[in-house]
């Protein structure tokens, strides 16, 4: 409930300038038609209402309501409604009733589409009838050139206001799509990426390093015994090495290096550019800084990490043979002790 009311507010507020920009100046362009009519008093204090308090006081009836969106809405038909009804106590004068209806059927368009847009001229339909209901059918040919230069504001300034709403809210739709996109490539406990976005940058990289003969070096780094923390120390305390371990990493490699959540407790990098022998000076120093690491609510707690490196080699003809390389000496780290950086191809380890 709250979020839909958040998102009715902020439609609300979307609306409110537009329109207080809209009938300002359009108030000029019935205001040119009206004049030279012999209209009743009571007319000119319905102009003003309509021109200069109604935009603010729609916009408290929508921010007020228990439902933002739909009172909102319901401003909009009431604004096609008064669009109507002035269209037709002008007698149709043809560059005043056009400017009108058609700037106010483009911000219906603006605001809720081709729905909004057939309510609006129903609405508009329905003030045209109104307004007929009082003063009678009549129509008015005659375009004067006070009219003229009195519809050039509408004609300029409200479709310029429309085109920055609608621009503004493009530039925000497109920020959501990029955040979502985020979303859904990244770990949500680490941040880092994903299993699948990770391994869809393999393949990726590993084409690169095919088609161009370059160097990069993949990273497995599994975090020792770790079911035994999480069994000790409960998830939480888990969950708190995870997240230390991924801010480690991404203080370690550099900003075009790849990291990601393999597994549960397995972590990947992709090292491009990188040979063999930096990247095993590269976790070796990753190692021994997470050696440090003391959680300040269990300082008895101690976590050491198994790290398997490979780096891309010619005859890999696929890129799970390189990851598989890469599995291989981090499985030869684990058995030959943990806490241990292991090179797939000489298998030689360095101890803690």
């Amino acid at each position: 409930m709250e979020n839909l009311r958040g998102k009715g507010l902020s439609f609300a507020r979307r609306i409110y300038r537009p329109r207080m920009i809209g009938l300002g100046i359009g108030s000029l362009c019935v205001f040119a038609a009206l004049y030279p009519l012999a209209m009743p008093g009571w007319i000119w204090g319905l102009w003003l209402f309509n021109a200069f308090i109604w935009p603010h006081l729609a916009y408290q009836l929508s921010s007020h309501a228990a439902f933002p969106y739909q009172a909102e809405r319901r401003n909009l038909l009431y604004d096609s409604l008064s669009g109507g009804f002035w269209a037709a106590a002008t007698q149709f004068t043809p560059l005043t009733a056009v400017t009108i209806l058609a700037m106010m059927t483009m911000h219906n368009v603006a605001a809720g589409g081709k729905q909004l847009m057939i309510q609006g001229l129903l609405a508009q339909l329905a003030g045209v009838a109104l307004a007929w209901l009082v003063f009678g059918p009549s129509f008015n040919p005659n375009v004067g050139l006070i009219q003229v230069y009195a519809c050039l504001p509408m004609l300029i300034l409200y479709p310029v206001a429309i085109g920055m709403a609608s621009y503004r809210l493009a530039i925000k739709l497109s920020e959501h799509k990029r955040a979502l996109s985020a979303l859904s490539r990244t770990d949500s406990l680490t941040g880092l990426l994903n299993h699948g976005s990770w391994k869809d940058l393999l393949q990726l990289k590993f084409h690169t390093c095919q088609q161009q003969q370059s160097q990069a070096t993949i990273a497995l780094i599994d975090i020792d015994h770790f079911k035994q923390i999480n069994d000790a120390y409960g998830h939480i305390v888990g969950d708190r090495v995870l997240r230390q371990l991924s801010k480690e990493l991404l203080r370690n490699v550099r900003e075009n290096d790849l990291a990601g959540r393999y597994g549960g407790d397995e972590f990947c990098v992709i090292l491009p550019d990188v040979p063999l022998e930096q990247a095993s000076y590269v976790m070796e120093r990753l190692r021994e800084m997470f050696n440090r690491y003391r959680d300040p609510q269990v300082p008895e707690l101690r976590v050491s990490l198994s790290i398997g490196l490979a780096a891309y080699q010619v005859h890999f003809t696929q890129a799970h043979m390189w990851l598989n390389a890469a599995d291989q000496a981090l499985y030869a780290a684990k058995g030959t002790g943990r806490n241990r950086v292991t090179v797939a191809e000489s298998r030689i380890a360095r101890s803690a």
